[in-house]
């Protein structure tokens, strides 16, 4: 593995000399074929880096949910939508600041407050699911990112989507 790494770093060594010193476009292109094995360069595209959201700065509190992090809706008809209130307070001594609140896919919306929770005091984070060509059991996450250690906190809404039997009779 290491004497191939020296042949390849060799040859791109001699490669760049040859292009550096000739300025024929033939012996540029004579010396590329044989460096690349007759194998034509493509262009690089870049990878996009995955969004991160930014935590916020300052001490950190600790947040906790009154009824649970997890919401069963039961049984809804397929292109329902579900919507639960999560109320949760934050516990520790220092405001709480959620920077985000992202769900597991696209059906799920959560919406949260953008000013600080003040200590002991209680904040509602709203979830709303869309069935929407959905079937089956669901379970979808939403992470909430906040001054908390950790500084992400998950919350669940679950349940089943129902075939709509007049829908399903249309097909």
């Amino acid at each position: 593995m290491l004497q191939a790494i020296q042949k390849a770093s060799m040859i791109l060594i001699l490669a760049a000399a040859v292009f550096a010193c000739q300025n024929d476009k033939k012996v540029r292109e004579a010396a590329l074929n044989e460096v690349s094995g007759g194998v034509q360069p493509t262009e690089a595209t870049a990878v996009p880096e995955p969004q991160s959201t930014q935590l916020p700065a300052g001490p950190i509190t600790s947040i906790e949910f009154l009824a649970g992090d997890r919401h069963n809706f039961g049984k809804i008809k397929a292109g329902a939508k579900a919507r639960h209130v999560f109320k949760f307070k934050n516990t520790g001594k220092e405001p709480l600041i959620i920077a985000d609140a992202k769900a597991s896919c696209g059906c799920t919306t959560p919406s949260w407050p953008k000013e600080p929770i003040a200590p002991g005091k209680i904040g509602e984070l709203v979830v709303e699911f869309d069935s929407s060509g959905k079937f089956g059991g669901q379970s979808k996450r939403v992470t909430i990112v906040a001054n908390t250690n950790p500084p992400e906190t998950y919350c669940y809404m679950e349940g089943e989507v129902e075939e709509d039997a007049a829908a399903a009779k249309q097909e």
